[in-house]
């Protein structure tokens, strides 16, 4: 059996997804020394009980350092408890858990790596992003391609991508194209597109500075939707992810094509393994949401 571990990643935050791991001394102690890191009650805003500026979880300078330390509190535990994995991945902001949990780097680089992307990717106004849903594929890659102002930011499945750019390009793409329906979605920019080049430069200077070790085991990453070890590949792609597209329907079938049979996804909700039950069925999927999640 071979076993991989996902990560997800903003959008799958919701209040009270916290409270599963509340009698856990680590997930107390990390929640604090983030709070300490950030300046605010990253506990509280998870619980919905913080007010005042920047209390809301799906402020993007809070939902993603609140994922990073759950996740990264129940991926501890996982590994406590002797679960055994052969390879990691995380969707968009879960590649940095996924790149934790693989030892690139230790909690409080991964803290501060949070907090500056989240802070960086928060301060890129304009663009939008839409989800778009039950499509022929060749038809909206066309109308993608007609297109100078959009790309294809998030490849979820052969039925579900996320649409990013200037609204007017998006808008022009959906009204082209015969789908299922199309959501948009609640961010201040245009994520995981050619619009997130200037924070992508920051992020790779803050990355310079910071320890970046060679993985353990593969990490698969966004950019590529290939594997590696190499902590300089796996710095450049974290980068570029940033610009580029996320490629989870193309990270789901080198899985498959690597032999696992197991996926576990670790962190709140199942939205992961939606997409793998769908997408491949004949995979075991499990969910570690709380600690009591973790004898699976």
């Amino acid at each position: 059996m071979r076993t991989a571990w996902v990560f997800p990643g903003q959008g799958s935050q919701k209040h009270g997804m916290a409270s599963g791991v509340l009698q856990d001394q680590l997930a107390q102690e990390r929640f604090a020394q983030a709070s300490d890191l950030l300046g605010r009650d990253l506990l509280a805003i998870c619980d919905g009980t913080a007010t005042g500026p920047l209390h809301d979880l799906n402020d993007t300078r809070n939902s993603q350092p609140a994922l990073f330390v759950l996740e990264s509190v129940l991926l501890d535990r996982c590994k406590q408890h002797g679960h055994q994995v052969q390879l990691l991945a995380g969707h968009s902001l879960g590649e940095l858990v996924a790149l934790y949990g693989a030892g690139c780097f230790d909690m409080a680089t991964g803290l501060e790596l949070v907090k500056q992307r989240s802070e960086l990717m928060a301060a890129a106004e304009g663009g939008a992003m839409r989800a778009v849903m039950g499509f022929q594929r060749a038809e909206l890659e066309a109308a993608v391609a007609a297109q100078q102002d959009v790309v294809i930011a998030n490849d979820n499945s052969s039925g579900q991508v996320v649409l990013s750019g200037t609204a007017a390009a998006i808008q022009q793409v959906c009204s082209t194209i015969r789908c299922k329906r199309s959501v948009p979605l609640p961010v201040s920019g245009a994520f995981h597109s050619p619009f997130m080049e200037e924070p992508a430069t920051r992020f790779a200077q803050v990355l310079e500075s910071l320890p970046f070790a060679d993985a353990s085991l593969p990490v698969v990453s966004n950019a590529t939707a290939e594997s590696s070890t190499a902590g300089s590949v796996l710095k450049a792609n974290l980068v570029q992810q940033m610009v580029s597209g996320v490629r989870w329907r193309e990270t789901m079938d080198h899985m498959a094509n690597g032999g696992i049979t197991t996926v576990v996804e670790i962190g709140p909700g199942a939205v992961l393994s939606g997409l793998l039950k769908r997408s491949l069925p004949n995979l075991t999927i499990r969910q570690v949401n709380t600690t009591a999640d973790l004898a699976y």
